[in-house]
């Protein structure tokens, strides 16, 4: 089973950060249509755009959007009135709002520092990955007016974090400008482990997860992430322990109570693994990947006849989806149901002919069924794809013996009895007997 655990969302700019750009910093040099770049530095607290931004100071959001709203009929083009309008928007979290009134501003003054970075956080918060790159990518060279190491290291960050599985070496030179700028936080620490996780550095992900847990024991975020690297080397002891504990701390964290279930399978201990998918199940019975999850365990432990009612439901919101009609159909040979499973397993094939492990179990349901010749096509398929086996040596036999093909049966008879080597003594005394009854 596989895990698909984790993954973080853009950790955005915070308010407070906005909101000191909004009071502090003029408007960048030429960005004011009515007067010079000079004059910005007299203001006085009586002019209204100064008053707006103290109402923002105190998260009066009304008198500041009615006082910006009035500068801004007057004044259309000032790129920091436009910032100050979109932190408004952008504190009570209208991000569609904030983001207007943002791209205004970079339309007035393109070389803004502060709007391109808050337009880019609101763009990687909804998802919209490339043009928030672009605007943070815009924002990296630029500078924040008055300058301000701690945002351009955000900038940074927030590149980090987009590239960080897509474009690995990218995420870790932006995290290192990012370091150069501010102290390293435990979210670097987590960034790092990723990155090295997407760049198959699977040790530096250990350490780097280790570090972080050694500075913040309780972080699920961090456990998860760790758990997640012992689990792809297999070190399904060492991850045991440390879900476990993490789950005392908090039980109904879906990411480890997967990564327990996929632990637990993993070692064997197949009716642990029910327990936990079970609780997962129930808390989301519409996630797919959790009910997949549910009914392999359900299987691996013998309880095909629960474990088929979710493959009928999981197939019918993805009826041609070969692993679930592969795995259905394996389950099918579980519950002896074998004319039924030959029809699902033959569509899976049909789907993804690359698939040995499917050609297998054709060819094993269609032999029960008494589909000879299936079989035999299914095992010809199988054979291009996969070494032969004990199992399929004596598949091969038995299905060339019910159609009488002598001779075939013999052959195949005695390459199973060679690779069998006495590990499957039933099947071993049963080739013998059709041997001495062929004459061969």
């Amino acid at each position: 089973m596989k895990s698909a655990v984790k993954y973080l969302v853009i950790v955005g700019l915070t308010h407070s950060l906005l909101a000191a750009y909004a009071q502090s910093a003029p408007p960048p040099p030429g960005t004011s249509v009515d007067e010079p770049p000079h004059a910005v530095s007299q203001k006085s607290a009586d002019d209204p755009l100064t008053q707006a931004e103290t109402a923002i100071d105190t998260k009066d959001f009304t008198h500041a959007r009615s006082l910006l709203d009035t500068y801004l009929a007057a004044h259309p083009n000032d790129a920091r009135a436009l910032f100050d309008r979109g932190y408004v928007e952008d504190a009570q979290e209208h991000d569609d709002s904030a983001a207007g009134f943002y791209r205004k501003a970079i339309t007035a003054a393109p070389e803004q520092f502060e709007s391109r970075l808050a337009l880019g956080l609101i763009l990687a918060r909804q998802g919209k990955q490339q043009d928030a790159h672009e605007q943070l990518e815009a924002a990296i060279k630029l500078e924040p007016n008055p300058p301000n190491p701690t945002a351009k290291a955000q900038a940074f960050r927030a590149l980090a974090q987009l590239d960080r599985s897509n474009n690995p070496d990218a995420a870790k030179q932006e995290l290192l400008q990012a370091l150069s700028l501010s102290p390293e936080t435990p979210a670097d620490l987590l960034l790092t482990a990723e990155i090295a996780e997407a760049e198959g550095d699977e040790v530096s992900a250990e350490t780097a997860y280790r570090r972080l847990l050694n500075q913040q024991p309780g972080s699920s975020a961090a456990t998860a992430g760790l758990a997640h690297v012992l689990i792809a080397q297999k070190k399904y002891a060492d991850a045991e322990p440390l879900i476990k504990t993490a789950l005392i701390r908090d039980p109904d964290d879906p990411a480890l109570n997967t990564q327990l279930a996929i632990v637990l399978n993993a070692e064997g201990k197949q009716n642990e693994a029910v327990s936990a998918l079970e609780k997962l199940y129930a808390n989301q019975p519409d996630n797919a990947s959790i009910s997949a999850m549910l009914a392999d365990a359900y299987t691996q432990s013998g309880a095909a006849d629960k474990a088929d009612p979710l493959y009928i439901q999981l197939l019918k919101t993805a009826p041609d989806d070969p692993a679930l009609l592969t795995a259905r159909g394996e389950n099918l040979i579980h519950l002896q149901q074998y004319a039924e499973a030959v029809i699902v397993l033959k569509k899976a094939v049909s789907l993804t002919p690359d698939n040995g492990d499917a050609w297998s179990s054709l060819a094993f349901a269609a032999s029960e069924d008494h589909q000879y010749q299936v079989a035999l096509d299914s095992l010809s398929a199988r054979s291009k794809l996969l070494e032969e086996t004990p199992a399929t040596y004596f598949l091969w036999a038995t299905a060339y013996d019910n159609l009488h093909h002598i001779k075939d049966a013999a052959d195949y008879y005695h390459k199973f009895l060679a690779a069998a080597n006495g590990r499957f003594p039933d099947q071993e005394w049963q080739a013998r007997h059709r041997l001495v009854t062929l004459g061969k």
